[in-house]
């Protein structure tokens, strides 16, 4: 059975929740051996999920049944994508190809019905790839605030199920006393979250918490602010624990490099290496590969957790593998000496002001470092619109532009706005910033 998991002791706790809720290794075989018995064929189903026991029991169970194909989306889906999902996909019935596992919406999806299709094998490669770098093992208890629906969240259940460990889960805010007590009482092992996440953990003084049991902090979803990644590579490295940056796509289960414990603090900022199984590697602008450190080029990766394409309409479901194991990241990264990486920005995410090719993620992480506001840059190549939070600033950031780009001061507009949109897993909504 998928990961193995009917070779884990059937009484062994799978997943605890918040609210006090288990469910077993054999409760989620003999629900995924039932759904086998009673589905002779294979369908598509539409799954709406929170986090908890009943829900993680739910979502294994269908995918290890390879019966039932789940679209495995938040339990408070707005209503009316939802409908928009059932009338472009079905809500059941619907054919789909037999190594389809389940699908996802593409990352910071709010209103479009293109899914990412994994197949059974990424699944497998995931689950492998993940536990062995993260030398994950049965006594292992993680706590999983990511969403199950969120590609990083189902994939710390792929590799804590490859190991048989226990996955303590909540959708408890972190702010919350109860969030806490869970934590503590459980004994929990790891955390795995985003640039926000850790932001929320900084505000609180975490660093002042006695937390013996937590072995393991680890951090994906995104660029996280490169002082806030110093503050947590140090604590760790002064408490004995292991602070482990991680990068990734819902196009490849999540993962796809890694920065080696050894190196949080010395190559902070860097993604690091490939993930055990997978390859990168980078192209230049005529696709031809680039071998020389320190120059950059758009990052690939090879892999078996690589998926099988994208789905725009029920017919895609139906689709084979079009990647074949090889996807183009659409990253902007370089590489040094010791073979670590570096993102450098996202492809697109560019403008030619004044003749001259101007980042707008590099701009951004300026900004965020000199001037200490939230924001959000965008324009075209008539002028860059920056988006900040702190209304004392606008001066600042323009003049730092200025300097840093060293392009005239005409060329920037400065907005204030109460919040930079962002999705429950941090990431900015840039198509959202003219509504502010």
């Amino acid at each position: 059975m998928l990961l193995h998991i009917d070779h884990i002791a059937p009484t062994r706790i799978a997943v605890l929740d918040s609210e006090g809720n288990s469910v077993t290794y054999g409760e989620i075989v003999e629900e995924a051996l039932r759904l086998r018995e009673t589905h002779a064929e294979r369908e598509f189903r539409i799954v709406l999920v929170e986090n908890t026991a009943d829900s993680v029991k739910e979502v294994m169970a269908m995918i290890a049944s390879e019966r039932i194909v789940p679209l495995i989306l938040n339990k408070k889906t707005d209503p009316t994508l939802l409908q928009h999902l059932k009338a472009t996909y079905g809500d059941t019935g619907t054919a789909v190809h037999p190594q389809l596992s389940h699908l996802l919406p593409t990352s910071g999806s709010t209103g479009s019905p293109k899914l990412v299709r994994h197949c059974y094998e990424n699944i497998e490669a995931a689950g492998l790839n993940i536990a062995t770098f993260f030398r994950l093992k049965e006594t292992d208890r993680p706590l999983m605030v990511l969403p199950l629906y969120y590609t990083m969240g189902l994939s710390m259940i792929f590799s804590h199920f490859k190991v048989g460990a226990t996955v303590l889960i909540t959708g408890l805010n972190m702010t919350d006393a109860g969030f806490w007590r869970f934590l503590k009482d459980e004994h929990a092992t790891s955390f795995t979250g985003v640039p926000y996440s850790y932001q929320i953990l900084n505000l609180m003084r975490f660093y002042r918490m006695d937390l013996p049991d937590l072995e393991l902090l680890t951090q994906g979803g995104g660029k996280m602010p490169k002082d806030l990644n110093l503050r947590f590579a140090e604590y760790c490295q002064e408490k004995g624990k292991r602070w482990v940056a991680t990068y990734g796509q819902s196009e490849c289960t999540a993962r796809m490099a890694y920065l080696p414990a050894k190196w949080a603090v010395e190559k902070v900022g860097s993604i690091g290496i490939a993930v055990p199984n997978g390859e990168l590697s980078l192209i230049d602008e005529a696709g031809h590969a680039v071998t020389t450190p320190h120059t950059e080029g758009e990052m690939c990766y090879r892999g078996k957790n690589v998926t099988m394409g994208y789905a725009t309409c029920a017919q895609d479901l139906m689709k084979g593998d079009e990647r074949h194991g090889y996807i183009h990241t659409g990253d902007l990264a370089y590489f040094d000496e010791d073979g670590c990486y570096y993102i450098v920005g996202r492809m697109g995410r560019f403008l030619k002001l004044f003749g001259m090719r101007v980042g707008l993620d590099e701009c951004e992480q300026i900004i965020t470092t000199e001037c200490r506001t939230e924001v959000a840059c965008v324009g075209t190549d008539e002028k860059m619109i920056v988006y900040i939070t702190d209304d004392t600033k606008k001066e600042t950031v323009k003049q730092t532009l200025v300097e840093k780009t060293h392009i005239v001061a005409t060329s920037f507009e400065i907005r204030v706005v109460a919040e930079i949109p962002k999705n429950e897993t941090g990431k900015k909504l840039y198509s959202q910033l003219e509504k502010q």
